[in-house]
């Protein structure tokens, strides 16, 4: 984006001194608990309505779905569970839940590619974005540095924000 000057480049840099890196919901199911709970106490006060409990039989399904739209997903499911919710327990309207219940399968809709990339970007991040060397994404990945290089650049995988954290 900074390429195209549809970001501003000072700003990037400036944004990129501190880097916070957050996997998807599906990667972290121990927050989805704790976001429930948020979720319910937010949408309760603003709803002027009391919840006690949310029972075992909610919180199993919200924990084994995939949430593809991460935490904006669940926010919006729950805000909908608590307007249909009657009283003072959270329920999952019928349908809904049998939908989470199906999506224990791991999901079909990703490429290969955006498979890829997602890899890639781990093994980037545990290697503290190292591309070379002996303890670097592309001896990690059983690879070339340059065949690394070049899957990056095809995958947009920018090492920019490697070299304004300060990391080689």
């Amino acid at each position: 984006m900074v390429v195209a000057r549809r970001f501003r480049a000072d700003l990037f840099y400036r944004l990129s001194v501190f880097p916070i890196t957050l996997p998807p919901l599906r990667e972290r199911p121990e927050d989805i608990p704790l976001l429930v709970r948020y979720f319910v106490n937010k949408f309760a006060r603003r709803m002027n309505k009391e919840f006690n409990y949310i029972p075992d039989e909610v919180m199993e399904p919200l924990q084994k779905h995939d949430w593809p739209g991460n935490i904006r997903e669940l926010q919006n499911f729950i805000e909908r569970a608590m307007i249909m919710s009657p009283g003072p327990d959270l329920r999952l309207p019928s349908n809904e839940l049998k939908s989470l219940a199906r999506s224990d399968k791991p999901s079909v809709a990703r490429t290969l590619a955006e498979a890829e990339r997602d890899h890639i970007m781990r093994v980037l991040r545990e290697v503290g974005w190292a591309v070379g060397g002996s303890d670097g994404a592309a001896a990690r990945l059983g690879m070339a540095r340059t065949t690394l290089i070049y899957r990056m650049q095809k995958l947009g995988i920018v090492l920019e924000r490697a070299a304004a954290a300060g990391v080689s």
